[in-house]
């Protein structure tokens, strides 16, 4: 089978060590693993010897959207993870906060602000209206994107238009969302085609108190507690709304949903990932390991349920 890591992303490094984890966890359960780039030689490699599964680790717009996987469809591989489909409304942050909205789960309020907007209209048109609907703090991303690239916490009005600079950077649009203050919770669903289950919820506590791409991938940078300290409530709370997002957005084999738990113990909604990190300082191994499960057998699991397919 093959491992695709790497791609032309601003994830790249991210999806190169996530492969090469996967991979090592793949190879530790007996499974003959070739790990692999995504470059001009790869579809005629795959056709000219086929894999009997492909399992994509690509992180970021190029590996998220889907478009890897519906070539993988066009040439008949079997791979884990989510239909292109699925993935396409899940990488886009908005469209992901009103499926999960019509699916009854809670998700902070926002606004879609597209470069264009912005610029036409004036910054200072926009600023005032933005923060008298939002309040502050408020958090400003852009639309499509990960690893909280390009993501800004906005405490005061003057630190908004270099938010959106730095948000415009990685995209187009920007999303500009209410900030919930709470517990940051990771919280995966896998599903080996007995039926999706949420693993154990894990919290993040970054040292700055923002958990940006450096706080997710700096060893160090950020305390993670699995089980996540939280009530018996808040807890299945969590469990649920993964669930119910992991269905509600046609999810499959495995995903993670990323969520805030405020102090009053209500869950809210942040944004789902269909391709997962599994470098050392991701949160998904770290919930296997606290499942009591083993890494490779999971994944395994997972190949074994794409082939079935």
């Amino acid at each position: 089978m093959v491992v695709l890591a790497g791609g032309l992303s601003h994830e790249r490094d991210v999806s190169l060590r996530s492969g090469r984890r996967v991979a090592e966890a793949l190879r530790g359960a007996g499974v003959a693993v070739e790990e692999r780039d995504v470059d001009a030689t790869l579809l005629a490699a795959l056709m000219a010897d086929p894999p009997a599964c492909v399992v994509p680790m690509l992180h970021g717009e190029t590996g998220e959207d889907g478009a890897i996987r519906e070539v993988l469809e066009l040439v008949g591989l079997p791979y884990v993870g989510a239909a292109p489909a699925a993935c396409r409304v899940s990488f886009d942050k908005p469209v992901a906060k009103t499926i999960a909205a019509r699916a009854g789960v809670r998700t902070p309020e926002s606004v879609c602000l597209p470069h264009e907007t912005f610029r036409e209209l004036g910054a200072g048109a926009v600023m005032g209206s933005l923060v008298e609907r939002l309040g502050l703090p408020l958090m400003v991303k852009p639309t499509r994107s990960g690893s909280a690239l390009g993501c800004t916490v906005v405490h005061d009005a003057a630190e908004l238009p270099s938010a959106m600079v730095n948000a415009f950077a990685y995209g187009s649009v920007a999303l500009l969302e209410q900030f919930i203050e709470g517990e940051e919770v990771a919280v995966p669903v896998v599903d080996d085609g007995t039926g999706p289950r949420a693993l154990p919820a894990v919290a993040i506590q970054p040292d700055g108190g923002v958990y940006d791409y450096t706080a997710r991938y700096t060893a160090g940078s950020t305390e993670f507690v699995v089980p996540a300290p939280l009530s018996d409530e808040a807890t299945a709370e969590c469990a649920r709304v993964a669930l119910t997002v992991h269905e509600a957005f046609g999810l499959r084999d495995l995903s993670r949903s990323d969520l805030i738990v405020d102090a009053a113990g209500e869950v809210w909604f942040l944004e789902v990932n269909v391709a997962p990190g599994f470098t050392e300082t991701s949160t998904v191994p770290l919930s296997v390991g606290a499942a009591g499960l083993d890494l490779g057998e999971v994944m395994s699991s997972l190949v074994r349920a794409a082939v079935a397919r």
